[in-house]
């Protein structure tokens, strides 16, 4: 495990402590006893089930068929829509009721609890059209003992989406199963507290990952519209929730449609950001600036950069969360240009360790560390299902300039302050036509004294998608950036040496994907600041800076 100080391993301790706790009363609360199916209360019909806004997929029925299934299968059996799918899926329930009457720690946990709950009440009219009654007893008895272990063990979810996902559950049990109305205002009051306390007032997730929005949103849009068809107004923070989510969607979005890769987030779903997006009324412009989410987005003339700005999140949901302060992505209309790793759709847990490094980013790291901490293996690990980030810049400074001629942004961290006495400074500057993103890095110290001589070299790393295909220069400064569409950029470090390694693209639709990455590589004491510019081929070394010159009179970015 990572050193750390005393004030992160206080908040570490307190964090073990609760997990250890949860581990220990879920073994309880989920006792037979515990949940025994008293009459009092006793669901007996479904009233109503929620639209499932997840893809489904009648193909994907023989691999069901095979044992091959997660806890979203039900979907793509009622996408078959046939008499034999109906009745697999109530023999596949059925053999489930029966094998998990007593408790795994795996099938009664919290948030796995949550997601068969709402599978079983969405795909209700699949499984028990034409059942008999006796089957429809037993499922609804055994939902009903799901239920109330859920209630009592919803704390227990893992912080996050996943303690969200568990109360949209309980909001949707007390509103479509018969004899639940009391719960309804307990259940509300719940959701309420929990989007209030993980949706930011920019919209963006607690956790800061683009995807938990797209994940979360699936299932809020169906609960609305499930208190609508209840006659019941829905609670103003779901309302309020959604609102601010909405624009989030396309905060993140390249030209192509696709996330940018920060913090967790793999390939785009794209047809379910789709089905999302449909729902959106508004269809405003994204947001330029998410100050409570921390990131920052610059746009002109089609060309976009969408940077990572923002403190790590709070410990319990830093899970999945990466080491890219100060790190961006960079597209052209539907061209993306520079990009971070990402993670992959399968075999995450192999990726993870790799992807949530800094260097898996694009920005600055300094002597191949990251410039956040994590506890990446042992017993803690296993406690926490995940492995939470336990240390990482707590000073990011943000100033926005919007220019006639061009969008300035000026950034900072003291992520490597404590370790190897540095702030890393980044300054982005996009032309008003687009055509131009100058940025600068510049690395002073952090008390005062000089940066370490032993510990001072610093790599600046450009990794690029995958359809980009990029030659040195033979100045040996520059690099020739082709794109899909034939058109060509050019990356120029100026006096720089700019080499090109080896990198890996994870979030490909199809798995990992080899790509390359610009790297230029350097010492603090000696090079305290590193310019560079992305532009197209034909304009390159002009723009709102002057043309470029060498290092001892060049024309500074603002500062």
């Amino acid at each position: 495990m990572a050193r750390v100080s005393v004030a992160e391993g206080t908040r570490l301790s307190v964090f073990l402590a609760r997990g250890l706790l949860g581990r220990v009363t879920s073994r309880v609360t989920a006792h037979p006893i515990v949940n025994w199916p008293f009459s009092f209360g006793k669901a007996d019909r479904i009233v109503i089930a929620p639209q499932d806004l997840r893809t489904s997929d009648a193909t994907r029925a023989s691999e069901i068929y095979a044992g091959r299934f997660g806890f979203g299968w039900l979907r793509h059996l009622r996408a078959a829509q046939s008499g034999i799918t109906r009745a697999n899926a109530r023999a596949l329930v059925d053999e489930w009721i029966t094998l998990n009457r007593s408790h795994d720690p795996i099938a009664w946990r919290a948030d796995v609890v949550a997601r068969r709950v709402m599978s079983w009440l969405s795909q209700a009219p699949l499984v028990l059209d034409g059942a008999d009654a006796q089957f429809y007893r037993r499922f609804l008895r055994s939902l009903t003992r799901q239920v109330r272990h859920l209630r009592h063990t919803v704390w227990q979810a893992r912080d996050g989406v996943a303690r969200l996902q568990a109360a949209i559950a309980l909001a949707y049990a007390a509103l479509c199963m018969a004899r639940q109305q009391r719960h309804i205002r307990a259940a509300s009051k719940r959701l309420s507290d929990e989007l209030a306390r993980q949706i930011l007032p920019d919209g963006g997730h607690i956790s800061r990952n683009p995807g938990a929005l797209i994940e979360l949103l699936l299932d809020l849009l169906p609960l609305r519209s499930v208190f609508t068809a209840r006659n019941l107004v829905p609670p103003p923070a779901l309302l309020n929730a959604i609102d601010r989510m909405m624009p989030m969607l396309r905060f993140f979005r390249h030209g192509d449609g696709n996330f940018a890769l920060f913090n967790g987030m793999g390939p785009t779903p794209t047809d379910l950001l789709t089905t999302v997006l449909a729902y959106d009324d508004a269809r405003g412009a994204p947001l330029a600036n998410a100050p409570h989410s921390g990131y920052q987005r610059l746009e002109s003339a089609g060309t976009l950069v969408l940077m990572d700005a923002g403190r790590p999140p709070p410990m319990a949901v830093s899970q999945e969360a990466h080491a890219g302060c100060l790190s961006f992505e960079l597209s052209t209309k539907q061209n993306r240009i520079v990009v971070n790793c990402g993670l992959p759709v399968a075999g995450r847990e192999g990726w993870r360790q790799v992807a949530r490094t800094t260097a898996a980013h694009s920005t600055v790291t300094f002597n191949d560390t990251s410039s956040c901490r994590f506890i990446e293996s042992g017993p803690i690990k296993r406690m926490l299902y995940g492995t939470p980030m336990i240390a990482g810049p707590r000073e990011v400074a943000v100033a926005r300039e919007e220019q006639a001629d061009a969008i300035i942004l000026r950034t900072s961290h003291d992520g490597y302050a404590d370790i190897f006495n540095v702030i890393h400074q980044r300054v982005l500057m996009l032309a008003a036509d687009g055509r131009r993103l100058d940025g600068e890095d510049s690395f002073t110290p952090a008390r005062g004294a000089l940066i370490p001589a032993d510990r001072d070299q610093f790599a600046v790393r450009f990794h690029l998608h995958p359809s980009v295909k990029a030659n040195r220069l033979s100045d040996g400064h520059s690099a020739m950036l082709a794109m899909p569409n034939k058109e060509v950029w050019t990356f120029s470090a100026y006096e720089d040496r700019v080499d090109i390694e080896e990198s890996v693209y994870l979030a490909g639709a199809d798995g990992p994907r080899r790509t390359v990455q610009l790297v230029i590589y350097g010492r603090a004491r000696n090079t305290m600041r590193v310019q560079w510019t992305f532009a197209p081929h034909a304009v390159q070394g002009t723009g709102p800076a002057g043309p470029r010159r060498g290092r001892d009179d060049e024309p500074q970015l603002p500062l």
